[in-house]
């Protein structure tokens, strides 16, 4: 999978909105230019909310295991909730068990700073990880849709990693 091809399958989610901040972008920081932060935004406004899923291009400060700056490298990030994260992984988010090399590609593994609020990540997606994507990020777009109702409507209950995910100041596009 490419880039593009994430973009165009979360774009065509409901009420997704996909922003890709380039140079210049007035209010961008620069370390997130290049890079692309996926919100379910259905009035098309940029949500005070956390994305729920990322492509990131680059290093971050703290977070360059994924060795990243490397050409032709990119990494997925996708708030998976704490059901997925540990059928993927085979622990709670909050483990603390070791992640598999983060640099290895097409491999899902707990996010290297965000594991713990139950985001996963893969390097360069390609055949092994493929099939499974578009379902976590199916789900992680009903989750953000379900965090995103105003509190007078009945909203389904969220699991405790969305709560956490909801509740954190961490930037989860790293």
């Amino acid at each position: 999978m490419e880039i593009d091809d994430i973009v165009r399958l979360v774009s065509a989610l409901d009420g997704v909105l996909a922003q890709c901040p380039r140079p210049g972008d007035p209010g961008v920081p620069e370390i997130a230019w290049g890079d692309t932060f996926f919100f379910y935004a259905p009035d098309g406004e940029l949500p005070r909310a956390q994305p729920f899923a990322t492509i990131v291009t680059k290093d971050y400060p703290g977070d360059t295991g994924s060795r990243l700056r490397a050409p032709d490298r990119f990494r997925l990030n996708i708030a998976a909730g704490a059901a997925a994260f540990a059928a993927h992984t085979g622990h709670p988010p909050r483990a603390g068990v070791p992640a598999p090399d983060p640099a290895a590609t097409d491999t899902l593994f707990a996010h290297p700073l965000y594991g713990g609020a139950g985001w996963l990540a893969v390097v360069n997606p390609g055949g092994r990880t493929a099939s499974v994507l578009p379902e976590l990020l199916r789900a992680a777009h009903a989750a953000a849709e379900r965090r995103h109702r105003p509190a007078h409507s009945p909203a389904e209950q969220l699991d405790d990693t969305e709560t956490a995910m909801t509740n954190s100041p961490a930037d989860p596009g790293s």
